[in-house]
């Protein structure tokens, strides 16, 4: 019934236009034959089982996906999951919307053939041989021609990730990018593009991606790519970073890494690259041995940049600054520009209770490592006091948290008794809307 009850309304409109203000309900019921059996619907690419039922084909591939071997009609255990395009039924539907036209019925456009494991297998063939010869100009086609049967259709990616396909183009990246990458950007970017459709990434194609020259490629992409290839390289380094953090320090070392990755940072292009750049500098900052890739964040202004996203951010965008800069915050040039910008105290202190629970335990861990360095003025402490940090933390260990946040917070509990005297400022609307434990 929704669509005729679709096609009623869409016919409604064409008449009223017209200053007819009825329309014929028998002329625009579907034909029983023209709908698939599963959803009810006008069907856009009809299929035949093995069973001689016909269905549209992503109703009975959503069927099958769900782990059911029968003919949802016949209730027949099918013998074969091959689905038989149905040409006669398909010309009789367009015929059909064709002639109901005048009813602002639609054509439905012919569908594309969906590709095969067989012909997928072929396509990497290819493209390993072209790979292992160095006939990089074939590649270059063979990974284009994925990439566009990628983008049309779910159902021929998901054909082309089974079939094994991002181990083959991750050695294929790894060879182009060994070869000179910067005459090869091409084919690079391509291969780029289909490999962030496939995460997440097996330990082959980490293998490939996580070289040296892969990595080079990638921070090179990073630099000076456009929007869309910026993009793609940001999420296949958060996808290998999340992964495996030994690639961590390749990045540490990486000349002009981190301002490449600020940049984006400060001019985002959509929210996931945001994210991706944001757990990217987390890796970065709490997994690297030494503290120079930190220090040279701070430098590089990242810290007014993190407080500046806190402010108003999503929920998942504001842990992961959190995050981020409770990293920074190991280094004393961190702690210094988190110290010396007036925002951060304040507004760490309203973020308790007011995001998430993590956001919460990223603030105490902040907080501490100031207090804890700046303990002796005591001037970190004391705005922190008059910002009602001391009821909030008190709050948060009577509400509850994990260990190690519990043992920060009572350790910022005792530094902040001792400035207690020199005032307070607590603000009972910070409290309204938690819940009691009990």
């Amino acid at each position: 019934m929704t669509s005729t009850l679709r096609i009623l309304k869409a016919g409604r409109r064409n008449f009223i236009g017209r200053g007819r203000t009825t329309t014929p309900a028998a002329e625009l019921t579907i034909p029983t034959h023209f709908r698939c059996p599963i959803s009810i619907d006008l069907m856009k690419d009809p299929v035949t089982l093995c069973t001689g039922i016909t269905y549209d084909r992503q109703s009975i591939e959503t069927w099958l996906d769900s782990g059911n071997n029968t003919c949802p009609v016949t209730n027949q255990v099918l013998k074969s999951f091959d689905q038989i395009p149905n040409h006669t039924i398909r010309r009789m539907i367009q015929d059909w919307c064709v002639d109901n036209r005048s009813f602002g019925i639609e054509r439905i456009p012919t569908p594309r053939i969906p590709i095969s494991s067989a012909a997928v297998s072929e396509m990497l063939l290819e493209i390993s041989s072209a790979t292992r010869l160095k006939e990089y100009s074939l590649l270059r086609e063979s990974v284009k021609k994925m990439n566009r049967f990628c983008r049309e259709s779910e159902r021929d990616r998901r054909c082309i990730v089974t079939s094994g396909a991002v181990a083959v183009l991750s050695a294929a990246f790894d060879s182009l990018a060994a070869n000179s990458f910067e005459n090869q950007t091409t084919g690079l970017e391509e291969i780029l593009q289909v490999i962030t459709w496939m995460f997440p990434l097996d330990s082959e194609a980490r293998s490939y991606l996580g070289s040296a020259s892969s990595l080079r490629a990638l921070q090179w992409f990073l630099q000076c790519g456009d929007l869309t290839v910026r993009r793609n390289a940001v999420l296949l380094l958060r996808e290998l970073l999340s992964a495996d953090k030994r690639h961590v320090d390749s990045l540490s070392e990486a000349e002009g890494f981190a301002e490449a990755l600020i940049k984006i940072i400060r001019e985002p292009i959509c929210p996931a690259t945001t994210k991706a750049s944001l757990i990217i500098a987390y890796h970065l900052v709490t997994s690297s041995q030494n503290q120079k890739i930190t220090s040279r964040f701070a430098e590089l202004g990242l810290v007014s940049l993190l407080l500046e996203m806190i402010v108003d951010s999503e929920k998942s965008i504001c842990e992961k600054a959190l995050g981020v800069l409770d990293g920074i915050c190991n280094s004393e040039e961190g702690r210094q520009a988190a110290c010396s910008h007036a925002l951060t105290i304040p507004l760490l202190v309203k973020k308790i209770f007011r995001v998430s629970d993590l956001a919460s335990e990223f603030v105490v861990s902040i907080l501490w490592k100031l207090g804890k360095i700046y303990k002796g003025d005591g001037r970190v402490l004391i705005e922190a006091l008059q910002a009602g940090a001391f009821q909030k933390v008190l709050l948060l260990l009577q509400v509850g948290c994990s260990e190690k946040t519990k043992e920060k917070a009572t350790d910022l509990l005792k530094m902040l008794n001792i400035h207690r005297q020199r005032g307070e400022c607590v603000d009972s609307m910070d409290f309204k809307q938690l819940k009691r434990p009990f």
